[in-house]
């Protein structure tokens, strides 16, 4: 498993939960050469990549090439690995016409993170944040960016919570998708 520092932590779980898992804006406080160090590194260890902004959709900018154009910073597969998200295929009609020589399209595999908090969320009596905690080792923000963006909106997974007399709020998965 990737060790990642808590910024880079912060950074990977923001940008999955963006559109196009763009990673900008950084966190507060995070700029100058404090900021260039950090995604210097994540670029360095595959985590984060430099790609061209689209300033007419508003993509917010890493820095400036010239001539009116910049760059902007993207989570990469092996950075959404890095925080337990299992990164979200194209759709079939995507996908160029397959050939031998093409990878086979990897599934959910089972005793990954993914499925144990799925296996936890499924039990009848639902889990609590500090349960998945103990059980992930994540931390609370990544537990909740994890159910909201991977569970929510790529798997299409309903995620409840509840807040029961004498437990903390309790989350379940309420109806799997058919």
């Amino acid at each position: 498993m990737t060790r990642l520092t808590e910024t880079q932590s912060i950074i990977l779980s923001a940008g999955a939960q963006r559109p196009g898992n763009i990673a900008m804006p950084l966190p507060k406080g995070l700029h100058g050469a404090a900021a260039r160090m950090a995604i210097g590194r994540m670029i360095e260890r595959g985590l984060l990549e430099e790609v061209d902004a689209n300033i007419s959709k508003g993509e917010p900018l890493w820095r400036e090439t010239g001539d009116g154009h910049g760059t902007t910073l993207k989570v990469t597969n092996a950075g959404l690995a890095a925080i337990g998200i299992v990164p979200e295929l194209p759709a079939q009609a995507d996908l160029p016409e397959k050939t031998d020589a093409d990878p086979v399209r990897p599934s959910l595999r089972a005793g990954t993170k993914q499925a144990q908090l799925i296996a936890l969320l499924e039990a009848p009596e639902g889990v609590t944040i500090e349960a998945i905690i103990a059980a992930t080792g994540w931390r609370s923000h990544s537990v909740r960016g994890f159910m909201s963006g991977t569970l929510g909106k790529k798997l299409g997974l309903n995620v409840t919570s509840t807040k029961e007399e004498g437990r903390a709020r309790v989350y379940r998965i309420s109806r799997r998708p058919t």
